[in-house]
């Protein structure tokens, strides 16, 4: 297991611990099950990155310094990219 700093907010922090000394858990405890149980849930929302979600493949032959220079066929005025 590994230790992380959670930031509540007052009111949420004493309810949370209320309700993890009604169950006869730590407020960790009550903290891990509640992640557990969202993470689980079949109607979570779900979060699609739209960068990973793009499938397309440029194929076609790219200059040699497009790591180095990509601001400049980015932004620059287009010319230089052949």
């Amino acid at each position: 297991m590994h230790r992380t700093t959670v930031m509540l907010p007052d009111d949420l922090k004493v309810d949370a611990t209320r309700h993890a000394r009604e169950m006869g858990i730590s407020l960790g405890e009550l903290i891990r099950e509640s992640l557990v149980n969202w993470l689980n849930r079949s109607d979570r929302p779900k979060v699609e990155d739209p960068l990973l979600a793009d499938d397309a493949v440029f194929t076609d032959p790219v200059p040699h310094d497009l790591a180095a220079e990509h601001d400049r066929y980015l932004y620059g005025d287009g010319r230089d990219l052949h």
